[in-house]
Parts: C-alpha cells; sequence; structure tokens
C-alpha cells in the first residue's frame, strides 16, 4: 500500500479508480459487449494465425514464424487490459488496487516494448528476403530467428521495469481518481505529491529510445527494400515483392503513428478523451485488425487459413 499524504492529514491508499469511459448504466452494459466480442474475435484471429503457421509446413519459414510470435504477443497484449476493463464495466466503484495498478503498468508497457522490437525485426527479415535473397537461408537461420524472438521477449521486459518501480515507489497526494481505462504513466505522474522532473525526462528518454530505435531500423530497411524492388527486372516480381511488405508497412503505420502521439511526452497535456481514443486504437483496436491485415494482403496465409478452418 501506499500514502496519500496532505498537508493535514494522512492516509492509505488502497488502490486508484479507473473512470474508463463515463455513462449510464445502460452505456456501460453495451461497452462491454461491444468490447467483450472485440476481445473474442482478437483472440480468435490471432490463434487463428498460430494454428495456420502450426499447422501448415509451408508457413514454417521465419516470416511465417516471426508472424506467429507477433500473433501470440498481440494476444496477451490486449489481455493486459481489455479484462480489467471489461470488469469495470460492470463494476459500481471501479477500483483498481495499488499493486494491480502497477502490474497492469508493467505489463502493458513490457508487452508494447516487445511489439515495437518485433515490428523492427519482422521488417530486418523482409530486408534479408529481398535485399540478399541468395544469402538468406544461410542467414536467417532457425537459430537466429530464435534468438531474435527470445531477444525481442528479454528486451522488452527489461526496458520498462526500473522507472516503474520508481514511481510506485512515489507518494501520491489529493485524488486517487485516473481519467483513464488503463493505469498510465500521464495521469499516475499527474497524482504524485510534487512534479518529479528528473523521472518525466528519465520515462521520455526511454520512450524516445523505444520507439525511435526500431522505428529507424524498420525505415532503414524498408528504404532498401523499396531500392532493391525498383531495380527488379519484371512487374510480376516488383509486385509479389511488395505485396509481402504491405501488410508488415501497414501495420507500422498504424502502431507507431498512435503511439508516438501518446508516449514521446507522456505528461504532455492531451486532452483525456482524446488520450482514451489513441490508447484504445493501438491497443484494442490494431491488434482487432492485425489477422485481417495479414490474411487479406498475403495470398499464403489465406489459403492456409481457409485450409485450417475448413477442418
Amino acid at each position: 500500500m501506499k500514502t496519500l499524504s496532505s498537508p493535514s492529514n494522512s492516509t492509505t491508499i488502497s488502490g486508484f479508480i479507473l473512470l474508463g469511459f463515463p455513462c449510464p448504466r445502460e452505456g456501460q452494459i453495451l461497452l462491454f459487449v461491444l468490447f467483450f466480442v472485440v476481445y473474442l474475435l482478437t483472440l480468435m484471429g490471432n490463434a487463428s494465425i498460430i494454428c495456420a503457421v502450426r499447422w501448415d509446413q509451408r508457413l514454417h519459414t521465419p516470416m511465417y514464424l516471426l508472424l506467429a510470435n507477433f500473433s501470440f504477443l498481440e494476444i496477451w497484449y490486449v489481455t493486459s487490459t481489455v479484462p480489467n476493463m471489461l470488469a469495470n464495466f460492470l463494476s459500481d466503484t471501479k477500483v483498481i488496487s495499488f499493486s494491480g495498478c502497477f502490474l497492469q503498468f508493467y505489463f502493458f508497457f513490457s508487452l508494447g516494448s516487445t511489439e515495437c522490437f518485433f515490428l523492427a525485426v519482422m521488417a530486418f527479415d523482409r530486408y534479408l528476403a529481398i535485399c540478399r535473397p541468395l544469402h538468406y537461408p544461410a542467414v536467417m537461420t532457425g537459430r537466429l530467428c530464435n534468438i531474435l524472438v527470445i531477444s525481442c521477449w528479454v528486451l522488452g521486459f527489461l526496458w520498462f521495469p526500473v522507472p516503474i518501480i520508481i514511481i510506485s515507489q512515489m507518494s501520491f497526494c489529493g485524488s486517487r481518481i485516473i481519467d483513464h481505462f488503463l493505469c498510465d504513466p500521464g495521469p499516475l505522474l499527474a497524482l504524485t505529491c510534487s512534479r518529479a522532473p528528473l523521472m518525466e525526462f528519465f520515462w521520455a528518454i526511454l520512450s524516445s529510445l523505444l520507439l525511435f530505435v526500431p522505428f529507424l531500423c524498420i525505415m532503414g530497411s524498408y528504404i532498401l527494400v523499396l531500392r532493391a524492388v525498383f531495380r527488379f527486372p519484371s512487374r510480376d516480381g516488383r509486385r509479389k515483392a511488395l505485396s509481402t511488405c504491405g501488410p508488415h508497412v501497414t501495420v507500422v503505420s498504424l502502431f507507431y503513428g498512435s503511439v508516438m502521439v501518446m508516449y514521446l511526452s507522456p505528461t504532455s497535456e492531451h486532452e483525456a478523451g482524446m488520450q482514451k481514443l489513441v490508447t484504445l486504437f493501438y491497443s484494442v483496436v490494431t491488434p482487432l485488425i492485425n489477422p485481417v491485415i495479414y490474411s487479406l494482403r498475403n495470398k499464403d496465409m489465406k489459403h492456409s487459413l481457409q485450409k485450417f478452418l475448413k477442418t
């Protein structure tokens, strides 16, 4: 538990109040049904990709093994927020415990960090496949693929624990209401008894490195890919190469476009409503549509999913 200090008294925080999406009881029930359906569809879509890759021997290549791991990551990413959100829709108090809040904080950001690294590794895989096709089988071996996957998970879960532990040790004053549907650094830092500019600066540096280093790797990979593709002699070759990159570029654009708005400066003055909508987009909507993007834009995946669903 954490002490809530004030000039006149001292009480104990047993938890925070996540306001979520305030509306009448009927609206809360409607939102519960909507997000419950979205959650189930997300689990089913990403699980279908995992099963299709495991079931179809033709998809046992680094690109699809990375995609299966990415889908597994998306399942846990959406699970870090949506079940608690669903419980809050039906709750009268909307309280989340102090430890529960910071556990959600840690897992949500660790899984998000892992996603950034996975997107960079997937772009690197496309670079090798298109720009170095003759060396690709020798370079992107199963062993290297496993090392890259493990590295993404380890780096993702080691990126933010220090600042999160530091924030958890701060004193929180006044209101314990968080105008959000999850425990987010901006609202949490706003509840501390005094501003912590050093902590805010540290968080901004870590967030910037996390976002920009993988993003620059992704951009560099695709600049080299485009340069190689436009040198292909045949139009069909160019179209096939671009079709393998199209889904990944779309996912990168959706994820990074929304995340960069929010976390380069966690204490910047975003309106609460806009914070919720942008966070909702990259944490709930993107994991929902990723399987659709990868299956509709990839003929091999579409064919394997159709065969898997018919069995």
